[in-house]
């Protein structure tokens, strides 16, 4: 809840920090009109980026694979277009990366690694066998 919170409220006062900075330095017109060309240029380019990752799904399933990285893939792609419509220049940045498909696999690998290494930690179960006695005494 606290991270939450934090999240709501830091996020955006770091996205306005750095819009009056690049502001005091190109002009508050300019700022606007780059904010929207970010937001312009990097829906055309999540459109494209969905339209590959979609085409590569369908190449796996046809081949019978499951297209796991594609889905996942494709969810970054949702987000990376989120943040770009978001107004701000961090967000922005944090968009193209997930839009570019390098930083995009480093990007899910990374997270993925972490998501196992927390799996493996959590192991409270012990594997065993369950014999029934009677039965075994049957079986004799």
């Amino acid at each position: 809840m606290n991270t939450l919170m934090l999240f709501l409220i830091g996020v955006p006062a770091i996205e306005i920090f750095v819009m009056i900075k690049i502001g005091q330095n190109i002009g508050a017109l300019s700022t606007i009109g780059l904010i929207f060309l970010t937001a312009v240029i990097g829906i055309y380019f999540a459109k494209i980026e969905g339209l590959n990752t979609l085409r590569s799904g369908v190449y796996n399933v046809y081949q019978n694979k499951l297209p796991i990285f594609e889905i996942i893939s494709g969810a970054s792609i949702a987000f990376a277009a989120f943040l770009l419509i978001v107004p701000g220049f961090i967000t922005d940045l944090i968009g193209f990366l997930l839009l570019i498909p390098f930083t995009r696999k480093i990007i899910i690998k990374f997270f993925i690694s972490k998501n196992k290494e927390n799996l493996k930690k959590n192991n409270d179960y012990i594997e065993g066998e369950i014999i029934n006695k009677e039965k075994d005494k049957d079986e004799l």
